[in-house]
């Protein structure tokens, strides 16, 4: 299962207990799936979608807002909700989904009236239910992704306002024939993962950012430290040549014992840092010091290549 699969598992167990934040849910299913229309035996709701996890949330949320008794009955790729015509006008009415003759607005996910989406708590329930009907979320191990896949620009207007409402910014693009509202930010993302109630995902999305993170560090300690010994063994081996030379020139043995003896001690070690080769120095001297006395002894080769 992909964590989208599991996150939207997760969030279809979710029934609010508040009636206002159950209509708000009901309506943002019925808003993004739902398709009114006029039959040859009257007034017909169906729900576009094969999601049985939605279709059963669905089925609960008319079941605990509603008085309706229903059925809801797989035709094609669709699913038919079996109910009397009255019953379907009465739970039109309390979605707000009528317009001022009674009549149910066939116009499809456009959003739901904003009245629904008053409290934050409304608010909630909306995106948790859009995200669940037409959400997508990449593995946080990957990458962070999380999007919704509106058909219209008011639908994806009314998600983007929704999230800005509750503190989450979000962008909308134009892909294809849907209106995507993205959000690649993951503190964003955790924040709505909280504020939907997904927290086993967002306990795995955690773990996904903490070991990432942990990994992208020991990487970078790594390159660096792999940089630091790539230039420590090419300093190492100019300071090499350098000794080499002085000591065809036979001007080596002829210097102060601290430069002799640290040429000596490079020539033995020529992998040693600094640090190691100033700790063999007798006395032990530090790592600015031994850099000074390799760093004369360069100076004095540099004199000889130029004569």
């Amino acid at each position: 299962m992909s964590f989208s699969s599991e996150v939207k598992s997760e969030l279809s167990r979710i029934i609010p207990r508040g009636k206002h934040c159950r209509i708000a849910s009901l309506a943002a299913i019925l808003s993004s799936v739902g398709i009114w229309e006029e039959g040859p035996d009257g007034l017909r709701l169906s729900l576009d979608t094969d999601n049985p996890q939605l279709i059963g949330k669905c089925f609960t949320l008319f079941e605990k807002t509603t008085n309706i008794s229903l059925k809801l009955s797989p035709e094609r790729n669709m699913t038919r909700v079996l109910a009397k015509e009255e019953d379907l006008l009465a739970a039109a009415e309390l979605l707000q989904m009528t317009d001022g003759d009674g009549r149910v607005r066939t116009a499809r996910k456009t959003g739901v009236p904003d009245a629904l989406l008053a409290r934050a708590c409304c608010r909630r329930s909306y995106l948790r239910d859009t995200f669940l009907c037409i959400g997508s979320m990449s593995d946080p191990s990957r990458e962070y992704h999380l999007e919704f896949d509106a058909q219209t620009g008011e639908h994806a207007q009314q998600i983007r306002q929704a999230m800005e409402d509750c503190g989450i910014g979000s962008r909308i693009i134009r892909r294809k024939k849907y209106h995507v509202v993205y959000v690649k930010d993951s503190t964003a993302i955790v924040t709505l993962l909280t504020m939907m109630g997904a927290h086993a995902s967002l306990l795995e999305m955690e773990n996904s950012r903490i070991l990432k993170e942990v990994r992208n560090q020991v990487n970078r300690r790594v390159n660096c430290e792999t940089a630091n010994i790539g230039k420590t063994v090419s300093a190492a081996q100019h300071q090499i040549e350098d000794i080499r030379l002085l000591e065809e020139k036979g001007v080596l043995k002829e210097l102060p014992e601290k430069l002799r003896k640290a040429a000596e001690l490079r020539l033995e070690y020529p992998e040693a840092a600094l640090q190691e080769l100033g700790g063999l120095m007798v006395p032990p001297v530090g790592k600015s010091g031994m850099n000074h006395r390799l760093r004369k002894l360069s100076e004095l080769a540099a004199g000889y290549r130029t004569t």
